[in-house]
Order: structure tokens, then sequence, then C-alpha cells
């Protein structure tokens, strides 16, 4: 074989190994790792018990359309995202992503990787409530506790009350979750029931005695009586 047509098989040779290259480098962009583009959070809004863990998931999916479990950690880039809650007095969340019912209410989940965040909203609700009762005084703070209590009302003279129960082991605060019920036989007899803890009550002048009904819950409804002993 002549040296001419030798040189012309290299130089095909040659063509063809670049075209095997580029259109690698098209579909596959030169076999790099494809860019994440999104981060979805599984399940988007959990309901927590409190005192409980609820394990949650991210999934990438990314330039090339395929998915990916991402995995828990510290660095926040590429296949590892970093964990967060937008109220640890509520939920916390551990770097795999367990997150843990600390106090009723809701809080935001994000789970990052580089500038890319998904978000779940996650609620922590109280269950199975026992030992529901009405005390005087503040949460944390109280005096006269009971089912069934009795106010020795002074006229004029303002007096806090909570709402509280038991709820997975942990006394809960279940005052603006109530309702807060005065009969009308004695419409002297005012309690703010405005979502506020603590609720404050007061006797006006004219006021006669009666009792002050506080419920919490539907199925069961949770039942406490204040009875009002006008002084």
């Amino acid at each position: 074989m002549s040296s001419q047509k030798k040189n012309k098989l290299r130089l095909a040779g040659a063509f063809a190994a670049l075209a095997t290259l580029a259109l690698a480098v098209s579909c596959k962009g030169f076999f790099q790792n494809p860019t994440l583009t999104t981060i979805t959070i599984d399940p988007p809004t959990p309901t927590i018990n409190l005192n409980a863990t609820y394990q949650l998931t991210a999934t990438g999916t990314y330039q090339d359309g395929t998915t990916a479990t991402l995995t828990g950690g510290t660095s926040c880039s590429g296949n590892t995202v970093c964990w967060s809650s937008s109220d640890t007095t509520v939920v916390t969340i551990s770097t795999g992503g367990l997150a843990n019912g600390v106090g009723q209410g809701t809080a935001t989940i994000t789970a990052a990787s580089g500038a890319i965040t998904g978000t779940a909203t996650a609620t922590v609700d109280l269950t199975n409530i026992t030992n529901f009762e009405v005390c005087e005084g503040t949460f944390g703070a109280t005096t006269n506790c009971g089912a069934t209590i009795t106010w020795d009302a002074t006229l004029n003279v303002s007096q806090n009350f909570v709402a509280q129960g038991d709820s997975n082991g942990t006394t809960v605060d279940l005052t603006t979750s109530a309702i807060w019920t005065v009969p009308s036989t004695a419409p002297d007899i005012q309690c703010s029931n405005g979502g506020f803890s603590p609720e404050s009550c007061t006797a006006l002048t004219g006021a006669t005695n009666a009792a002050v009904t506080v419920t919490y819950g539907t199925a069961p409804q949770l039942t406490a009586t204040i009875n009002v002993d006008v002084q």
C-alpha cells in the first residue's frame, strides 16, 4: 500500500474519531454530571405529631431530565443537600432529613444544594390530648388548676387563665385554640377570647355568679369549667 493511501486512511480515521467525540460531547456534555435544576421534597405537606419524627426525602431533577434521590449532608452542593427549618421551636430537622415535631404550629422545611432549593410545609399537630384543664395564671406559672375550678372574682379586676393538657407526654398550652364561652345570663362577665395566651376575664359591676365554659377540639370535644364566684 502506498504511503499516500496510508495517509488518507489515517486522515479518515482521525475525522471519524473527531466525529464520534463531537457526538459524545453533544449528547453527554463530554461525560460531565448533568446540572441540577429543581429539588422536590416528599411529602410536600407533612403532618407530624408532637414529639414524633418524620423522614423527609429530597429528589433532584437534572437538566437532562433524569432524577435522583439527594443525600443530606453539610456541603450543600452537587448531589448533597442541606436541610433547614424556618422555625426550630416547631420542627427541627437533622442533616439526613429526619424532622422532629417539637411544638404546635407550622414551619417551612428547605433542602438546598447551591442556589437550588426545594421546600415543604410541615405542620405539628397535638394528638391524644389528656388531662385537659384550666388554670389561673400564665402557661408555666399556674395555680388553681383543674377540670373544674372556682374563680373568686373581684369586680373590675382582671384575672388571667390558661387552658392546657398533655400531648404525648408533654404539657402544652391550648389557650389560643380553646373556645371561652360566658353564658348570656352573666353578661357582665367578659373574657377576651381573642386568641391570646393567657386569656383575660373580668367581672364587671352587675355581674352575677356564673360558669365560664372552656372547650377544645371536636372529636372528642374536651371541656373544662370556671365557676365564677363574684365577690
